[in-house]
């Protein structure tokens, strides 16, 4: 192999990276059915919701009305009938089960407090610009789309991006470490000319505050 060429970067496993369970497996269509149900049921709650505008409080209060009466009859025949009663598992939030949600939400806040303390506190004007490009780049989307059609695009998109990331996994990661090095080297440029001629407090004026 000769100085120039570029040592080919080893295959990355995308089931492996979904965890390589039920989730990894309807992503990449290995289960198809899976993959169908998920693509018809966005579409139909898309299509209910935005294109036939309906309501979503509605539909949830209608739909848990519907199921309550529906098993308060059963269980009333069951019991004049001597029929088992509806077959409803425990309705109940496991102390482990509450214990996972609250510690990932925990971490996720934290993250969330830390950019924030650095922003302000610590007056990161780098961050600050990475934040404020992300919540402009948001609030742009959000002023074409819908928050439900953002979800639905959301849906379309994990169910297509991984398949085609998989299958031609060696082109797109040519063409993103291309992207990569143009934004590394505009940024520098940036950061040069602008960003580190900003005047900025110094380490004792951080301590003192």
């Amino acid at each position: 192999m000769a100085m120039g060429d570029s040592v080919p970067t080893p295959r990355i496993s995308v089931h492996q990276a979904f965890g390589g369970g039920l989730v990894a497996d309807v992503l990449l269509w290995r289960k198809w059915c899976g993959g169908v149900v998920m693509l018809a049921s966005a579409t139909t709650f898309w299509c209910l919701f935005e294109l036939a505008g309906y309501s979503i409080l509605s539909f949830v209060a209608n739909v848990l009305l519907l199921l309550v009466v529906i098993l308060f009859f059963w269980a009333k025949s069951a019991s004049l009938l001597n029929r088992p009663l509806p077959p409803l598992p425990n309705l109940e939030i496991s102390e482990r089960t509450a214990g996972k949600i609250a510690n990932e939400l925990q971490v996720w806040v934290n993250i969330a407090l830390s950019i924030a303390h650095d922003i302000t506190l610590g007056r990161n004007l780098k961050l600050l610009l990475k934040v404020g490009v992300a919540l402009w780049f948001v609030s742009f989307i959000g002023s074409f789309f819908s928050f439900l059609t953002v979800i639905y695009i959301g849906v379309i998109l994990s169910l297509s991006v991984p398949v085609l990331y998989d299958k031609y996994q060696h082109h797109i990661d040519e063409k993103l470490s291309v992207t990569n090095k143009i934004i590394q080297t505009q940024y520098r440029k940036i950061d040069e000319t602008v960003l580190r001629k900003l005047p900025l407090p110094s380490k004792k004026e951080k301590k003192m505050q």
